[in-house]
């Protein structure tokens, strides 16, 4: 009796889930958050005025999560070049809470 108690238990847990990570790999990253849209990127992830030599534009669309994860082991945000790449990832690193996209960034950082 003991062994069907644990493996509805199984059963129930797993679809919560796979749910979950589907909605982490879903959620979206503005880069930059919309208050500071007008803004422009540094090298560094700082936002900087537009105009900043060697910073580079805002993306013009927020990343998934599932793009995020993916650039965060060594591929590239779509549409970009490698500045803005480099650029952008170093923002989201440095999102905080209260940033639009920092509870997306840090449920990619959980293990699962």
């Amino acid at each position: 009796m003991g062994g069907a108690v644990a493996a509805s238990a199984v059963i129930s847990i797993r679809p919560a889930l796979a749910s979950t990570a589907a909605s982490v790999l879903n959620c979206r990253i503005p880069v930059p958050d919309p208050p500071h849209s007008g803004q422009h990127i540094a090298p560094d992830g700082s936002l900087v005025p537009a105009g900043t030599q060697g910073a580079v534009p805002g993306a013009g669309r927020p990343f998934t999560g599932e793009e995020v994860k993916a650039a965060l082991r060594g591929r590239h945000l779509p549409g970009t070049s490698y500045e803005q790449n480099q650029a952008y990832l170093n923002y989201i690193r440095r999102l905080q809470s209260g940033t639009s996209g920092f509870t997306c960034y840090a449920s990619l950082q959980m293990p699962r």
